[in-house]
């Protein structure tokens, strides 16, 4: 959630470099928004600041007649009218209370619709083709043959069964079998190492489901509603991500400044509905309603936070390098950035199955739009006075994803694939050969 006292004061932004009002107007058109809104809600704040400001000034006479009334009922006084004006004044009271209360309502819903600032080094941009490729890693390797795609690969293994998934539970949904499920396995062993014992991050397995104050805290919803898996008995939600849980594990909390930066990395399942994505990527594992993903979080003071940015990116990135994948870095525009981010890495693994450089990770500052609605604060000292965090958040990695591009990119003539030298420790062979299995 934006900053609306921020807005209001309309002072220097230092992540937009410029006054609040002008540059979030900025932001909005850039992002393919109507920048009128800001006017919307500044108005709205204003409404319930006045209506606030009158109930106050009617409380304040209510309590100077109810001192007169009881003065002239000491006195023997006949104190009707003044009993009349207190009615008035109560009445009065409470409409003025009933209409901030609303004006208040709306300023919130508007409030957690519209998306968060954007740094001033993002691109400005109307869609994916106006990215800014950062740098290019690795290249791709050439082949005696034409490469295959990742669901042929593992069907001709017999190691991946999308038929029978369709059976049990519906499309979009895969069996890893034998060799990768055992890669499956590997990768989030090695993912999870690697973080925790080179990147310094604390190991974290969160709760799969969550309620609705926790998507509305990393900003799920009530934008995105339609994007989740829920269970109506109570109202819990499926995770789209570890992000949710992991950010929202310090809700409601003031942390100490000494403590920061928290970094935690989280294995999950990650449950996505895919809605407004019919049609793509249909076939094989790009896009599955279900899928595991090792999710780096962290927790900082705001002038660490671009400093810290960079840092979760590039361990992200560490990861495709020891498993020497091919992949660019790529700064997401203004017109293809998330909702909730301010700053935006897209990490892109080369698929040569597909000849297309495909999404593996989205490393993201929010800055302290998640912290404001979750209300995650830090302070200085014992009489500091609380301040937002900043999160910041990036997936490291995806782990289907990365199967998939080690099904691609290690794949042989013969149809078998080789196993990258960082995985043979955990998964104690280096081919994967045609299963007999049927």
């Amino acid at each position: 959630m934006i900053d609306i006292r921020a807005l209001e004061k309309d002072e220097l932004n230092p992540f937009m470099n410029q006054n609040y009002v002008a540059g979030y107007r900025a932001v909005l058109k850039n992002r393919g928004a109507e920048p009128t809104v800001v006017d919307e809600l500044l108005g709205l704040n204003k409404t319930r600041k006045n209506a606030l400001t009158e109930a106050e000034t009617a409380k304040a006479k209510q309590n100077k007649v109810s001192g007169e009334i009881a003065k002239l009922k000491r006195s023997g006084g006949n104190a009707d009218d003044l009993l009349r004006e207190m009615q008035g004044l109560a009445e009065q009271i409470k409409k003025l209370e009933s209409d901030a209360a609303a004006a208040d309502a709306r300023v919130l819903d508007l409030a957690l619709q519209l998306p968060n600032i954007l740094h001033s080094s993002t691109p400005v941009g109307h869609s994916a083709e106006e990215n800014k490729i950062v740098r290019t890693v690795g290249t791709p390797g050439s082949y005696s043959f034409q490469p295959k795609e990742h669901g042929d690969i593992g069907e001709n293994l017999k190691i991946i069964d999308f038929e029978r998934a369709g059976k049990v539970t519906g499309a979009r949904f895969a069996f890893l079998r034998g060799a990768a499920a055992r890669l499956e396995r590997a990768l989030i062993q090695f993912m999870m190492d690697l973080h925790s014992n080179q990147h310094g991050y604390e190991e974290m397995i969160p709760p799969f489901i969550v309620n609705a104050n926790s998507l509305k805290g990393t900003g799920q919803f009530p934008k995105f509603k339609n994007d989740v898996f829920w269970i109506t008995t109570p109202e819990y939600y499926l995770i789209p991500t570890a992000e949710v849980p992991v950010t929202n594990f310090y809700a409601e909390e003031i942390l100490d400044a000494s403590e920061l930066p928290k970094s935690f990395v989280a294995y999950s399942p990650c449950f996505r509905s895919e809605a407004g994505s019919h049609g793509r990527d249909t076939k094989g594992l790009i896009r599955q309603h279900q899928f595991n993903k090792i999710e780096l979080v962290k927790f900082t003071r705001p002038e660490e936070s671009v400093e810290q940015h960079e840092k979760l990116t590039g361990h992200a990135e560490e990861i495709l390098k020891q498993l020497e994948l091919p992949y660019r870095t790529v700064a997401l525009c203004s017109g293809d950035i998330s909702f909730g981010a301010m700053k935006c890495y897209d990490l892109e693994v080369w698929l040569p199955g597909q000849k297309a450089y495909r999404e593996i990770s989205s490393c993201s500052n929010f800055g302290d739009f998640q912290a404001r609605r979750a209300n995650i604060r830090f302070r200085d000292g014992a009489k500091g006075k609380p301040q937002f965090v900043h999160t910041i958040n990036g997936s490291g990695l995806a782990v289907g994803r990365t199967l998939i591009a080690i099904l691609e990119n290690y794949q042989k003539e013969d149809g078998s694939v080789e196993i990258p030298k960082v995985l043979v420790p955990y998964m104690g062979f280096t081919k994967i050969v045609a299963a007999n299995s049927k």
